[in-house]
């Protein structure tokens, strides 16, 4: 590796975004973090401000760039790693966004999703992309924005509106509106592209009415995205790393063989299971997805999609105020009566894989006149380590899974302990935590500096990862299923279908 070179990641998730700058030796040396406003228009319907979500990347790089004593020119590259699924659409001449961006979590096209789904057209969906019909998924909320943004149609129709998920948006930002491009992994995940062919799907685009002028550029995870121009960020600085937030910690995880798995406790819980060069069909409502590509082969990945993990645990800091940091949760929930059953189904904007029920709605079972506040807490840390078995079980009924898979995890719900130990009890296996943590950041890091030249092969790169923590199962088998067993009836109370 290189020596004297300087990264600098964009990590812009949905609630804040940030900036990190990795040394040569991808080490973390100074970042910038800052929230932005979250939108709620109607029940269900999530929205961000695609120039708040520019603004505050720009003043997180500056944080951390000045934190690092470094100016734009001394680093070497860029990577950029984002919440996927979100949709900005923007006008190609004005450079400016024609409605306030769509994120992953929004719900409003359940309707036409579902109508979809009963026409009987999953299993193509399935097919091309890899997805099922869910409004999780990009395609419904473009098609829904040009149907519903007065002009939106005539504009796309003559060219002139340009289409992105948030990385695309930062690119075309960062570049001055020069470079209209994606990567694979972000592609994967708008229901457009065919991740089998590695094109957008001409199919697709017409079952969506979505003019093909709309879609950006689709390149590798580590490629030359663009330069930055002077008045955006101060200097000329290539971008070489791109992969959505998921993706960008399986890389970040050094998860670069078949049946490796990581899984990310962020806002919600996303696990990728490593398949290698094989896209395995889920028959277990899990999706199919590209996890990484470099030199133009993908590497496919099984994904598990779980919308409410650590947004459950701001439910309880904010929404029922039983604590006011999140770090209380674990310890509240070590004082819980051993003797009560609790369950909270923390499906506050539906159920995500394996169930997929847009109409789902949170719920708790079990309460009785002793359940408190620890009860309530441990409840919603448990709800995380149910909901992961719930995949972990569809990816072994698919073969993607054994009983040899080592589970490695980040996000900021993995500095619980308690947490951990919960879900290593659930899954019956491993739980390995590193001593970084910021895996998403770091993963589009790694491709940037390899793409510099800076970093070594893949190989070279697992070879560095290092192991913080293993949490190995310590409830008895009997005991883990039965709680289960528990949650199992508490989600089929739950379900919209039942």
């Amino acid at each position: 590796m290189k020596s004297g070179q300087h990264i600098l990641a964009l990590d812009q998730g949905t609630t804040s975004s940030r900036a990190i700058v990795f040394d040569d030796q991808l080490r973390p040396v100074a970042s910038g973090q800052y929230e932005f406003r979250q939108h709620f228009p109607q029940s269900g319907w999530v929205e961000h401000d695609a120039e708040e979500i520019w603004a505050s990347t720009q003043r997180a790089v500056r944080t951390a760039l000045t934190d690092a004593e470094l100016t734009p020119r001394q680093i070497a590259a860029i990577g950029i790693t984002n919440q996927r699924e979100t949709v900005v659409v923007w006008d190609k001449d004005t450079g400016h966004a024609i409605h306030r961006a769509i994120v992953w979590q929004d719900r409003r096209t359940a309707d036409t999703t579902a109508r979809l789904r009963d026409e009987g057209h999953e299993a193509e969906v399935i097919a091309r992309t890899g997805l099922l019909l869910d409004p999780y998924f990009s395609a419904s909320k473009l098609s829904w924005l040009l149907d519903h943004v007065e002009g939106a149609r005539a504009l796309a129709n003559a060219g002139r509106l340009a289409f992105g998920t948030v990385d695309t948006w930062l690119i075309w930002k960062l570049t001055d509106g020069k470079r209209h491009v994606t990567d694979a992994t972000n592609a994967a995940r708008t229901m457009l592209y065919n991740i089998h062919e590695g094109c957008w799907d001409t199919h697709m685009l017409d079952m969506w009415n979505i003019p093909s002028s709309m879609m950006p550029e689709v390149m590798d995870c580590a490629a030359e995205f663009g330069m930055t121009s002077g008045e955006t960020l101060g200097a000329s600085v290539p971008i070489r790393g791109v992969a959505g937030d998921q993706q960008a910690a399986t890389v970040g995880q050094a998860c670069f063989e078949p049946g490796m798995m990581k899984s990310t406790y962020g806002t919600g819980c996303f696990a990728l299971l490593n398949t290698g060069d094989k896209a395995v069909v889920s028959d277990n409502r899990l999706l199919t997805t590209i996890g990484y590509q470099i030199g133009g082969k993908p590497t496919y990945a099984v994904e598990g999609s779980i919308f409410i993990a650590g947004a459950a645990v701001q439910w309880l800091r904010d929404g029922v105020r039983l604590i006011h940091s999140a770090g209380q949760a674990g310890g509240l929930a070590q004082d819980a009566d051993p003797e009560q059953h609790v369950y909270l189904v923390p499906a506050f904007t539906g159920l995500g894989a394996p169930y997929w029920d847009a109409e789902a709605r949170g719920a708790m079972f079990g309460m009785t006149r002793n359940t408190g506040p620890a009860e309530i807490a441990k409840a919603t840390l448990e709800s995380v380590a149910y909901q992961t078995r719930d995949l972990f079980e569809a990816m072994k009924k698919d073969g993607a899974a054994t009983g040899e898979t080592v589970l490695r995890v980040d996000g900021g719900m993995t500095a619980s302990d308690w947490t951990m130990q919960a879900l290593a009890d659930q899954l019956q296996a491993p739980v390995d935590r590193p001593i970084v943590r910021e895996t998403t950041a770091l993963g589009v890091a790694y491709l940037a500096a390899m793409q510099s030249d800076i970093a070594g092969s893949p190989a070279e790169f697992a070879q560095r990862w290092q192991l913080d923590r293993q949490f190995t199962p310590e409830m008895d088998v009997e005991t883990v299923d039965r709680k289960y067993a528990g949650w199992c009836d508490a989600v089929r109370r739950t379900l919209s279908t039942t």
